[in-house]
């Protein structure tokens, strides 16, 4: 409902929203992440942890924000579209756009490939196995095939998983010796941050409902409304914030970023709105396809990553062909032309 009901529920209205509530996002997000740097260094956090652990999820608030009050709306379909449409917008165009604005090419190292890379494709698999078990344990009685419930236990499996993500990053920073930057204004910086995740929460609020009712208008299913509308509006920040890294010359933050925002997309944002509901209905017909793709892109991108420990501007290039073939699918599913999606 468009501004708690204070304006028409119309299609004009809800696109409006929709672009107002992409800017409030996009400057909360602004604010969020200029904090979250500054508290890193002042806290003295090497780079690969600043960049998958403290700018990650700052820059994945939108998207566990989507996740929480699609769940709280009932349209729990436009969360998990949301996660997943952000996810392959990660990581096929994020780090594409960073190459080419990288002054040479994109460098990354081996613990970047070896350990966040690799752990980020474990969370892509725990999740996928995640909405299996609630197919095989949880199906909805008399319900259409492929369909289960996602319970509060089942959703502590990614939970447990992160957790070992979170004590694996502990371990590097007991181990570096950086003693950190000293800065007269922390205060401020937590007091930025906490104002970057008000408005957030605020624009994210509005973006869901009006994308709800884009849907509903228009006959748009709700997992696709999530993967467009939403997983665009959402990724703004991760977008920012590794571009600027890699102009900077912190290739190692803008990747980091990527691939840790993934994983706390997948591994937290999915499993906090299941938690805060009680229990979601997925559809493992459609959700199957989706995550088909993310793990394709993922392992698109870590051979790339891989070759040469850096991403070359050719490489780049293919990953935002990559990208336009995945839209142009999405188009083809819209149309009816293909029916992959169920």
């Amino acid at each position: 409902m468009a501004l708690l009901g204070f304006l028409p529920n119309t299609p004009i209205v809800n696109g409006t929203v929709v672009l107002v509530a992409t800017g409030l996002i996009w400057i909360g997000s602004g604010w969020l992440e200029t904090s979250a740097e500054r508290l890193s260094a002042h806290y003295g956090l090497p780079a690969v942890v600043q960049g998958s652990i403290v700018v990650a999820i700052g820059s994945s608030f939108p998207e566990l924000s989507s996740v929480v009050f699609a769940a709280l709306s009932g349209v729990f379909d436009i969360g998990v579209g949301a996660v997943v449409g952000s996810a392959i917008f990660n990581i096929l165009v994020i780090p594409a756009l960073s190459g080419l604005a990288a002054a040479d090419t994109l460098e990354t190292n081996r613990t970047l490939v070896y350990k966040e890379a690799q752990f980020y494709m474990i969370a892509v698999s725990a999740l996928i196995i995640t909405f299996a078990f609630a197919i095989i344990y949880v199906p909805v009685p008399d319900g259409p095939p492929l369909i289960g419930r996602i319970t509060r236990p089942l959703a502590a499996v990614p939970l447990l998983l992160y957790g070992l993500y979170l004590f694996i990053q502990w371990q590097d920073v007991s181990d570096h010796a950086d003693a950190g930057v000293v800065d007269a204004g922390i205060r401020r910086q937590w007091v930025t941050l906490g104002a970057g995740l008000a408005l957030i929460l605020v624009a994210v609020e509005q973006l869901v409902g009006s994308v709800e009712s884009l849907s509903t208008t228009f006959g748009i299913p709700e997992l696709l409304a999530g993967v467009t509308i939403v997983a665009a509006a959402t990724s703004l920040p991760d977008l920012l914030v590794s571009v600027r890294s890699a102009r900077d010359g912190n290739s190692v933050t803008s990747l980091a970023n990527v691939l840790g925002s993934n994983t706390f997309d997948l591994l937290v944002a999915i499993p906090i709105g299941v938690l805060i509901a009680g229990s979601v209905t997925v559809d493992f017909a459609t959700a199957v396809p989706m995550f088909a793709v993310l793990t394709l892109a993922t392992v698109i991108l870590f051979a790339m990553i891989r070759t040469d420990l850096r991403l070359s501007t050719a490489e780049a290039y293919g990953l935002l062909v990559c990208y336009l073939l995945f839209v142009a699918w999405l188009i083809t599913e819209v149309l009816g032309i293909t029916t992959v999606l169920k």
